[in-house]
């Protein structure tokens, strides 16, 4: 049942990045909801025929403290009844789906799978960019996978490539390692035909896994990273049209004069709003109508000022805690896996900036991968890790006790 479940939840992963983007006439997103719910059923049927449940950890403690506030907020202070925001129910359906993977992923090699679902469904958003690139090139400015938001797609692309590094280095197939490392050339390429200024800084952040690790890299694979950083590096800048380039050029200046792409009128708009609503704020899903009297009709652009503004301050603090129980459990690691998680950690907040991601189902999935990660139990081999070419000392062969001269021999 346990293994049942467990493929369900991979189909699951394995759709969340291209479950809303890349649009198949209306079976698309059913195929995430299908497969999230049979996976959160037989979850709960399995702990409950076994009577055993993981011990939550200190993130799922400050994710349903996150949850109860927001209940607190529906039906304590706006008494909405029954009238509960879409956005309420997303973050019911998220927790869910948190505890399933820690329930239904407690070994290294399902952690490993549903990074690896994550990663190829990347692979789909990635290939179906460039696909539009190649067929939609004269008639768009920017590409994205089902015509979907840009910005959305080059933060659900980067944070893949820190998973694809440590993929590489982690498995033994060699097809599998290739398979991984592929997708540095193939990932960069549609970041860049995204045309995202704040997808650039966050593959920045990512790519910052390859020298991070090349320390505990043999000669062989150093030069493979090396190899393949140059590839990816040749490929964007042989493919990304000109267009694309002079608009990610302008990074620097929409930073020093907060422009942001429009974003500062909005953050500005939402940080007065939250001061009329400090405490309670105005709910999940209501940012736009919180800032609609300072003449903004958006979404807040930034995830952090959005809790600030939907759940106030309270919610603000919980759902800081969320991201300090990780920070934390990820200091604990061996070596190798504290680098690849503290640097998928940065690229996820450096995601979370510029785009409205609170209740964005990749973002509760690197978190949930990233504690799964921290709690795994870890042997004295894993925290001096070693790379697949170096075999393992073999272990030493202990000698009989010899019975001294003239003594009996025990019977």
């Amino acid at each position: 049942m346990s293994s049942i479940a467990y493929a369900a939840l991979w189909i699951f992963v394995f759709s969340i990045p291209w479950g809303s983007v890349v649009i198949i006439e209306s079976g698309v997103n059913l195929v995430g909801r299908l497969t999230g719910m049979v996976a959160v059923a037989l979850a709960v049927l399995a702990v409950t025929v076994s009577g055993r449940f993981r011990r939550l950890d200190a993130y799922h403690v400050a994710a349903i403290a996150f949850m109860g506030w927001i209940v607190i907020q529906q039906l304590v202070f706006f008494k909405t009844g029954v009238r509960l925001s879409s956005k309420f129910w997303t973050f019911v359906q998220l927790l869910l789906a948190v505890w399933t993977m820690w329930e239904l992923a407690p070994t290294r090699a399902r952690q490993y799978g549903l990074m690896l679902a994550y990663l190829v469904g990347s692979y789909v958003v990635a290939l179906d960019t460039i696909r539009v690139s190649r067929t939609e090139g004269a008639l768009m400015r920017r590409f994205a996978a089902g015509g979907a938001d840009p910005n959305g797609i080059a933060m659900t692309l980067a944070l893949a490539l820190p998973i694809a590094w440590y993929l590489a280095a982690v498995y033994r197939r060699p097809a599998l390692r290739w398979f991984c490392r592929a997708y540095l050339p193939v990932g960069v390429l549609a970041l860049g035909l995204t045309g995202s200024r704040g997808g650039m800084l966050a593959t920045m952040v990512a790519l910052m896994v390859v020298p991070f690790t090349m320390t505990r890299l043999t000669p062989a694979r150093l030069v493979s990273a090396v190899v393949l950083l140059a590839v990816s590096g040749i490929v964007a800048a042989i493919y990304v049209p000109d267009r694309i380039v002079e608009r990610l050029a302008t990074t620097g200046t929409e930073v020093q004069e907060f422009r942001l792409g429009g974003r500062g009128s909005i953050w500005i708009a939402g940080i007065r709003a939250f001061a009329q609503k400090p405490l309670m704020g105005y709910g999940p899903g209501r940012f736009k109508d919180a800032v609609q009297p300072y003449g903004i009709d958006q979404v807040a652009h930034n995830s952090f000022i959005s809790v600030l503004v939907e759940e106030g301050i309270v919610g603000l603090l919980i759902f800081l805690c969320i991201l300090l129980a990780i920070f934390l459990a990820l200091l604990r690691l061996p070596r190798l896996e504290r680098r690849f998680s503290l640097v998928l950690f940065a690229t996820l907040l450096v995601a979370m900036i510029p785009l409205t991601m609170e209740d964005n189902k990749g973002v509760w999935f690197i978190m949930a991968a990233l504690v799964g990660v921290a709690r795994l139990r870890w042997s004295r081999e894993a925290a001096a890790w070693q790379p697949a070419e170096v075999p393992a000392p073999a272990p030493r062969l202990r000698r009989a006790p010899v019975a001294p001269r003239g003594a009996e021999p025990v019977r």
